[in-house]
């Protein structure tokens, strides 16, 4: 995946989608039916028979209902994991077998393509360009690059002083349970459901409360590949049915997806049942452009890498570090820039920036606005407000004069603000990019090719990019250093981080 580019139903289905295209590049938001659990195989509507809307952020307007679940549906949905995995043939079939299988899961969403990228469109307010051509495509790639994965998994022999055969054997934890967020359900469920399949584990997954219509178009999917029953269930819901799925004592490892206060209570609460925990969690990238960089790709760079996704990117750029000599040239082309990005409806293929999560996710921006306004030498380039556009959408922001010490700077805002510093020695870049609490990303600028790899390694962060932004692929890993989390997603890593480890000796005299 790369951003870099950006330019100025039946009753057996749980989901059914109306793909309608219109003339002149827009297409209509898909019709959704009402969703449901789905547990061993089986669509089912939730002990307690509760209901959630969900909304289309573009509009504010309601557009199905899912089960509201509660540790009752999460409970059956373990049980049905752990007998999948105890008595199932998933973790004891060759990985050969379980690769050609995820290999039928990547064809499935090709094929479904455009009715995943509807779904992504209407729940998250994602521009269907972005829809199509970066979240499917990216999950294709995740599990043919997991399927590789999964016939790979080799132990090892170990040569030692006492008369013994002694190898090691990788094997599967178990009963998995994924909580994942909802600016990327596709990616950033699928970034954990994939590896966890291909080493041969079971899944409950809780999509975020609010974007949960993918994983359940996905379920069925999965069943369609030939996954056995059990394997992958899905119960919809708010914070009990993740809280119950973390203390669940059938559960073995858990992989969360959010923020960090939030991942700091997930991360305790398995603590207690001493189960492991890979936690991906909140960013504060920075950006460092260096004297003797192309100002007109780092400007692009910038722009693209903070206004993608509306800025609900945790690996978005946020902080960017300028050398004094280019400062006032780089803010008045990436304020200029930012202002003609086309913001408006998702489901117009124009469209490059949609509206934000929600009205929750809109308030928060705006009140980080209104602390920049109260800043002694605070200067808002350009933004600054809402775009009374009918939905939550926020209008690009740049904040130039802040202190280093300003929220503004050091917390995570998750919008599309960006905040501008300047430097005068690369010790002094490095110093501010690596200031805050988070270490999840980073990237830098430069023409200098020693400048590059020197900074990059100074640089506390899980992933840096040199004269790009937000080159991704399943084969790199990524994940945070500091309060941005532990553990890594993608690459043999992530394999890695679904696995444990068994030693077996064998005397041979």
């Amino acid at each position: 995946m790369s951003i870099d580019q950006i330019e100025t139903a039946g009753s057996d289905r749980s989901l059914s989608t109306t793909i309608i295209a219109e003339k002149g590049g827009a297409v209509h938001r898909p019709a959704v039916e009402p969703g449901r659990l789905f547990i061993n195989g089986v669509w089912r509507t939730g002990k307690g028979n509760g209901r959630r809307e969900v909304l289309d952020p573009s509009t504010g307007q309601a557009v199905t209902t899912v089960v509201d679940g509660n540790g009752d549906d999460v409970d059956a949905a373990v049980q049905a994991a752990r007998a999948a995995f105890d008595e199932g043939p998933w973790a004891r079939m060759p990985g050969r077998e379980r690769a050609r299988i995820l290999l039928r899961v990547a064809d499935l969403i090709r094929k479904h393509g455009e009715e995943l990228a509807l779904l992504e469109s209407v729940d998250v307010g994602k521009p269907i360009i972005f829809s199509r051509s970066i979240d499917v495509s990216t999950v294709v790639q995740q599990y043919e690059f997991f399927a590789s994965q999964a016939q790979n998994l080799e132990g090892a022999t170990r040569t030692i002083p006492i008369p013994s055969m002694a190898y090691t054997r990788p094997e599967p934890i178990g009963v998995v349970g994924a909580i994942t967020p909802f600016n990327f359900p596709l990616i950033l469920s699928n970034s954990k459901i994939a590896p966890a399949l291909a080493a041969g584990n079971t899944i409950v997954h809780k999509p975020a409360e609010d974007t949960p219509l993918s994983a359940l178009r996905m379920a069925e999917l999965f069943a369609e590949a030939g996954i056995p029953d059990g394997v992958v269930n899905v119960v919809t819901g708010g914070a009990q049915v993740g809280e119950a799925l973390v203390r669940h004592p059938l559960v073995d490892k858990i992989a969360f997806t959010g923020s960090t206060g939030v991942g700091r209570t997930v991360a305790g609460l398995a603590g207690q049942f001493l189960k492991p925990v890979t936690v991906e969690l909140g960013g504060k990238a920075p950006y460092l452009i260096f004297d003797g960089a192309d100002v007109e790709a780092a400007v692009g760079a910038t722009i693209s890498g903070f206004v993608f996704n509306t800025g609900q990117f945790c690996m978005g750029i946020t902080r960017l570090l300028v050398a004094r000599p280019l400062l006032d040239t780089v803010i008045e082309a990436v304020a200029a820039g930012a202002a003609q990005v086309p913001v408006g409806d998702p489901f117009l293929e124009s469209t490059v920036v949609g509206p934000m999560g929600g009205k929750r996710h809109l308030a928060k921006v705006e009140e980080y606005v209104r602390i920049a306004r109260e800043e002694p030498g605070a200067r808002i380039v350009t933004g600054g407000q809402r775009l009374d556009l009918g939905g939550a959408y926020y209008a690009p922001t740049v904040v130039t004069g802040l202190s280093n010490d300003s929220r503004l700077v050091q917390e995570e805002i998750f919008g599309p603000v960006l905040t501008v510093q300047p430097f005068d020695t690369e010790d002094e870049a490095i110093a501010l990019a690596n200031s805050t609490p988070y270490g999840l990303a980073a990237g830098l600028h430069t023409g200098d090719v020693s400048q590059a790899h020197r900074v990059a390694a100074r640089l506390q962060a899980g992933i840096v990019w040199v004269n790009s932004w937000a080159l991704l692929d399943p084969a790199i890993p990524f994940g945070g250093h500091k309060q941005s989390g532990y553990g890594r997603e993608y690459g043999p890593e992530a394999l890695a981080e679904y696995t444990q480890v068994k030693s077996v000796v064998i005397p041979l005299g």
